[in-house]
């Protein structure tokens, strides 16, 4: 993929600076050092790299996905702490083995002694603070909007971490060239977020005039959010993309959430639906008509499919929202597979049922337990008795992660290349 490419041949100039600024390694302590310094150089690219990938650039987030960036980043996120947790113990030990002390009291020296090597550490222990409430284990005990902004103190890390580089590291004390060059990789992604974050959104306000004109409740504890503007065809939202919202009221100002158009746009309102699950989303529900919001994107790679292949649209629960536009506008023979463990969780069945009808498509709600249904309705055996020909078709998913998890590994033991299965998941 082009992206990682890009990444690896990024790694690959950061080695060439410390090759072409190490003019000699002659002893173990030195070989300690350097290696040292070689992990603290890929981990400044990288968590600059972390930061890129979650910046928001709509060449990435449209390309290749909102989901797989996450994924990108996490497993990345992982990668960078074990890379200033080594890079810090082996520059340790080499000082001290070149300064014939221990390493407690190289430590102390370091962190005293060198300049801005106090406030490097504190950004460590900031990223390793990020990495911790991360893992799996804590992000299910958080709220999301904690883990969302405990994430903000990566930057700081990041403009921490920033000045011991060039006051401590070798590699940039005595060249000036690669002080001016890191200097703008840095300012370059920095000038991507502060523009696509925080400059685009405020024009995109200014500019459309986004305003929540009206509410309507589709199933108990589902909501339609309607929201009107001036000239919104000029976003070129695709059915199946989302949004971040921003709505600018008390309680709700300070978070953009992602949600999925629930219809196909039109040049005047968007239309979304949320699921009251949580203090978010119960706010959003009782928004009143007049709210003004702030919208990022579009975004989401999982658009309408322009390969002429039949297409199999399999949604659960609220996963409909997106699913629900794209049936609307997908062309030729579309099949949507429904699934619900209550008939209360269905949510627009008459708009599709009118759908299906206009159009020629087949809709199959299979609602109940797996227990009430005789097994599990996901199978690959049940995907292939429902729709004839799965092997050959585009298929798009949308609902809860495990239901995801399970119908990809169906859908492939189907027959479904990989390549053909679409899905984004918001889950932090």
């Amino acid at each position: 993929m082009p992206v990682l490419a890009a990444i690896g041949l990024g790694a690959l100039g950061v080695l060439l600076l410390w090759w072409s600024n190490t003019p000699a390694v002659s002893s173990f302590a030195d070989v300690i050092t350097n290696a040292g310094r070689i992990l603290g150089l890929l981990a400044g690219y990288g968590v600059v790299v972390l930061v890129a990938l979650m910046a928001r650039l709509p060449p990435l987030e449209r390309g290749i996905g909102t989901d797989r960036l996450a994924r990108w980043h996490a497993m990345g996120g992982r990668y960078i702490i074990s890379l200033i947790t080594a890079h810090a113990l082996l520059i340790i030990w080499g000082y001290a083995l070149t300064a014939h002390t221990g390493v407690i009291q190289e430590s102390g020296t370091l962190v005293l002694d060198y300049p801005d090597v106090m406030m490097a550490t504190v950004a460590a222990f900031l990223l390793l603070g990020v990495g911790i409430v991360s893992a799996r284990a804590a992000r299910r005990r958080l709220r999301y909007e904690t883990w969302y902004y405990l994430h903000f103190y990566t930057y700081l890390a990041i403009a921490l971490a920033f000045s011991h580089q060039f006051a401590t590291g070798a590699d940039f004390v005595a060249s000036p060239s690669a002080r001016i060059g890191w200097s703008a990789f840095y300012l370059s992604v920095g000038s991507a977020v502060l523009w696509y974050r925080i400059v685009c959104p405020l024009r995109n306000l200014a500019r459309h005039q986004f305003r929540v004109t009206g509410l309507n409740r589709e199933a108990p504890g589902v909501v339609s959010v309607h929201i009107g503007g001036r000239y919104l065809d000029e976003l070129r939202a695709e059915p199946g993309q989302f949004f971040r919202w921003r709505f600018l009221t008390r309680g709700l100002w300070w978070s953009a959430n992602p949600y999925s158009l629930s219809a196909m746009p039109h040049p005047d309102v968007l239309r979304i639906t949320v699921k009251e699950n949580g203090d978010h989303s119960g706010a959003v529900s009782r928004l009143r008509p007049g709210t003004r919001v702030i919208a990022e994107g579009p975004y989401g790679s999982m658009a309408v499919s322009r390969t002429g292949r039949q297409v199999l649209l399999l949604a659960g629960g609220v996963g409909i929202t997106p699913l629900r536009a794209m049936f609307a506008a997908l062309p030729g023979d579309v099949t949507l597979i429904y699934r619900a463990s209550d008939i209360g969780d269905v949510v627009f069945r008459d708009e599709l049922e009118t759908i299906a009808q206009a159009r020629g498509a087949r809709v199959h709600y299979l609602i109940g337990s797996r227990a009430q249904l005789g097994g599990d309705p996901l199978s690959a055996r049940q995907l292939q008795a429902l729709v004839p020909g799965l092997h050959r078709r585009e298929a798009y998913l949308c609902g809860p992660a495990g239901m995801m998890e399970a119908a990809v590994t169906a859908l492939r033991a189907a027959g479904v290349p990989r390549r053909r299965i679409h899905y984004e998941s918001f889950e932090f």
